[in-house]
């Protein structure tokens, strides 16, 4: 059993990490289902107002993976989407290389799709690439494409988290007037479209400021030899160094690769066909395909979270979550927090090429434990254990949990969300005495004063910027 966060996302696994959080794997209680989280592991101010506006984008398309719900519990937040499992674009060029032209065109014609509902709801993406771009695992059916990782994105026209000489994103998928200092555009994302597109026909990274400097001196050269004129067409137009010669938008540029397609060529006979399989790999131990399976207690009873306690109540320790496969995935420049999965085998035919990048609450339900009788006093014995209704069991010992994947478990006995524990029985106060109500603990009050004053700090910040 994993930790359980906020009383409803339990840590199966972890499946990727990314520039400021961990994805895992978990188990929605509420919704029955598996999910991916995002566990966010910095908790600095300007952390936080990036996690504020990612988790606040909602855009309901099959084509875009976007934040579905978040929760916090205690100094832990995170948000959760869902579990994509079939790998990124850098884990299909490692499995096969460049990729036939006819399947390039169906995979861009998805990835337009999606980028043209973000531009729709007025937000720059910021951060296009392979890793970013995750597959549904289809096997040899049609591919489904997921743009996901809006970490960075902004809306035209919002303040900028960032200096104004400082550009954000991953080198390599720059677009040339970024690199100059120029405002996030939209047309910014169509020139990190075509360069996953030319990575997808080439497979390998292409040089982005090469490009750019030879289209710049002599203008669109010819189509490279493996890449058909029509596609290419639409290709370089995405790659032109001046955002004016580009297409306006995502849904013109669909436009252009629907027309090029009806000339490319059909499938040979010989063609490989390309598959997406699952690369995040088996449950742990502990969990099934309905969810988290269980756990006899120590007198037979099962062990199943339930519903979340209504007001806050203590959380019983917790075991460390079970082992599994899972690592992040190297893109071979610095990541910008995607959604890494396992690192797929470079191509065979090009030996420089590096494979580019690839998902939460603490309250737990005590175990059930059977009815127990409690045998007669001696005579003269005082009992000083406290008192428990008939039909009820005693209270149960806790104990600490062990450390897991660097991620705190649930607080030992004494300690819950934030509220202190009762204390274990006593003498009773001293007749007349009027009795204290404990707070919090400095240990978590102070923490959260300073966070709430570097919160309100960077507000005011941000109101005089305006």
């Amino acid at each position: 059993m994993g930790e359980v966060f906020a009383g409803r996302y339990e840590l199966a696994d972890p499946i990727g990490r990314g520039g400021v959080g961990a994805v895992w794997r978990a188990w929605d209680h509420r919704r029955r289902r598996y999910v991916a989280a995002k566990v966010l592991q910095q908790s600095d101010a300007h952390t936080l107002l990036r996690f504020v506006r990612e988790q606040a984008l909602r855009i309901d398309h099959p084509h875009v993976l976007a934040p579905a719900s978040w929760a916090a519990d205690d100094d832990q937040v995170l948000f959760t989407m869902d579990l994509v499992s079939g790998g990124s674009l850098a884990h299909l060029i490692g499995d096969y290389g460049a990729l036939p032209p006819r399947f390039v065109s169906l995979l861009l014609d998805q990835l337009l799709a999606g980028l043209a509902a973000v531009h729709a709801e007025g937000v720059i993406h910021r951060d296009i690439k392979p890793a970013n771009i995750l597959l549904e695992a289809t096997g040899s059916g049609r591919p489904h494409l997921r743009l996901s990782d809006f970490g960075i994105s902004m809306r035209q026209g919002e303040p900028r988290l960032t200096e104004t000489n400082y550009v954000v994103g991953t080198p390599g998928y720059f677009a040339p007037e970024q690199l100059l200092g120029a405002e996030p555009d939209f047309t910014a994302d169509l020139f990190a479209v075509g360069l996953v597109a030319l990575y997808l026909l080439q497979g390998r990274k292409p040089d982005s400021q090469a490009l750019a400097e030879h289209f710049a001196a002599h203008g669109t050269p010819s189509a490279p030899e493996s890449i058909p004129e029509p596609l290419w067409q639409v290709v370089a137009t995405l790659l032109q160094p001046d955002p004016q010669a580009r297409f306006r938008s995502a849904n013109g540029a669909r436009k252009a690769l629907a027309s090029a397609a009806e000339l490319l060529p059909e499938p040979g006979p010989g063609e490989e066909p390309v598959e997406v399989f699952d690369q995040i790999g088996p449950l742990p131990p502990g969990f099934g395909p309905a969810g988290p399976e269980a756990k006899a207690g120590p007198e037979g009873a099962a062990d199943s979270p339930g519903p979340a306690p209504a007001g806050p109540t203590v959380a019983p320790a917790t075991a460390t979550p079970a082992e599994a496969p899972g690592a992040g995935d190297s893109s071979g420049e610095p990541s910008t927090d995607g959604f890494p999965l396992a690192p797929p085998a470079p191509p065979a035919q090009d030996p420089t090429f590096v494979p580019s990048q690839a998902p939460t609450s603490s309250a737990h339900q005590p175990a059930a434990t059977a009815p127990t009788t409690t045998p007669a006093p001696a005579p003269g014995h005082v009992d000083t254990r406290p008192y428990t209704a008939p039909g009820h069991a005693p209270p149960q010992p806790h104990f600490p949990a062990q450390p897991g994947y660097g991620y705190p478990q649930a607080q030992p006995h004494g300690a819950g969300y934030g509220y202190p524990q009762a204390a274990p029985p006593g003498p009773g106060p001293a007749p007349g005495a009027t009795p204290s109500r404990p707070g919090p603990s400095p240990k978590i009050a102070v923490p959260i004063a300073l966070v709430a004053l570097v919160c309100l700090v960077v507000g005011f910040w941000a109101l005089t910027q305006t």
